[in-house]
Formats: C-alpha cells, structure tokens, sequence
C-alpha cells in the first residue's frame, strides 16, 4: 500500500508551523524574514510555495511513519457529538476512546491507511492504558 499523506504541514523559517487541515484549507504566513509562505490541500493534496534563499522545512507526516508521530499530527474533523457544533479539527491523540471507535463503525468512506491509523491509535491505548472519556 503506497503511503498516504495524514497531516500536511510545513515549518517556516522563523519556526512557524502551517497546517492545511482539508481541501481547499489554504494556509498563509509572513515569517520574520518577510517572506510569505502557503499551505493547501488537506490531506488530498500537498501545495506550498518555495523560497530557494529562505527554505521551509517540509513536516508532512505519512501513514508509513511511526505512529507515536501520527497521532499528534493527524487531525479529524468533528462537529461534536450531535454535529451541531462548529468544525473542529481535534488531534487523534486527543479524540475520546468514544469518538474513534463510531468512526470506524460508521465512516466506510475513509481510505484503508486512515482506518489504521484510528485502529492503530486504539491498540497504542490499550498497550500504554490510555482512556479518554467524554466530558458530556
């Protein structure tokens, strides 16, 4: 399976980091040095500009990297329990045990290296004894 992009960000020079959480997220900074930087495409496509004398560092996280990197890179978009929230995008380390477990029994759209990911996050709580419970 050909690793798929999760978390699509990058790090300007002055150490700040842009993330493009969905299609169509189009990100912008004007670092210290006064150069813009850009982000787009979520997780469907990666586009950023490029400074040849003042490079960005690429921080794109890909479902073939260490999990433990995965989960606090890869982020989910909720509108809460009852989907009458505003979106959110909520960190997979920081999603209740609740919510990942009626993602995959509910979202079969998602690609097989996203379902890994939430299983993989399931077993990474279940080895290390991590429960994260809903506040409501």
């Amino acid at each position: 399976m050909e690793p798929k992009l999760l978390a699509n960000r990058i790090i300007t020079p002055d150490g700040t980091m842009l993330q493009s959480f969905s299609r169509h997220d189009y990100k912008e900074y004007t670092d210290a040095n006064g150069k813009e930087y850009m982000v787009d495409g979520g997780i469907e496509y990666q586009r950023c500009n490029v400074h040849d004398d003042a490079p960005h560092q690429d921080a794109c996280v890909y479902s073939d990297d260490p999990h433990d990197v995965i989960r606090d890179a890869f982020h989910w978009g909720t509108y809460g329990k009852g989907g009458d929230q505003p979106l959110r995008w909520a960190k997979l380390s920081e999603m209740t045990n609740n919510h990942i477990e009626a993602i995959l029994q509910t979202q079969h759209h998602i690609g097989p290296q996203i379902r890994k990911a939430f299983e993989d996050e399931q077993q990474y709580r279940l080895d290390n004894n991590i429960n994260i419970e809903d506040t409501v």
